[in-house]
């Protein structure tokens, strides 16, 4: 059987996940020097991009409260330390609301979709389109994430360092 774009998508998330298992909730929320959001909008902002993608582009209800997509669509930025319980919240919906497209897709739902173009050029015209795309766009906010991990630890290793050389 072919890996589809779902497949995908769920393996990126399952690897978001696994990045974010490894860090601490405050490594989560940090902003970094060059950076202007953090681990943990990234990921929110992954799981609110493809309801935006899917659901509202075809007119359909958002599965996910309007706090949360206004807090991670895109535009939006962190104003708020985000806790534990937020991104619990965000690592259910990250799986169940990929499952929910799924039946929602067999259930053929996605009869209205409004076609529209991305900022850097490319038009979605149906719902596959929209699949495409988010799976990319999640596998990009991975790896903006796996970025903003390699400079909280960089950051950490000077500070480390600073403590041997003041300890020696």
């Amino acid at each position: 059987m072919a890996i589809t774009s779902i497949d995908i998508a769920i393996q990126v998330r399952r690897n978001f996940i696994q990045l974010m298992d490894e860090m601490t909730i405050a490594e989560l929320n940090i902003i970094p020097p060059g950076f202007n959001n953090n681990i943990a909008w990234n990921f929110g902002h992954i799981v609110v991009s493809q309801q935006k993608l899917c659901y509202m582009l075809s007119e359909l209800p958002l599965k996910m409260g309007e706090q949360y997509i206004l807090s991670y669509q895109k535009g939006s930025k962190p104003e708020k330390f985000i806790d534990q319980e937020e991104i619990n919240y965000l690592k259910e919906k990250a799986y169940t609301l990929i499952d929910e497209l799924r039946i929602d897709l067999k259930a053929g739902i996605f009869r209205n979709f409004n076609p529209t173009k991305l900022h850097f050029g490319l038009e979605l015209k149906g719902i596959e389109d929209a699949i495409n795309y988010f799976q990319n766009h999640d596998a990009l906010h991975l790896g903006f994430a796996t970025a903003i991990k390699r400079a909280i630890i960089g950051e950490r290793q000077k500070a480390e360092d600073q403590l041997l050389k003041v300890g020696s």
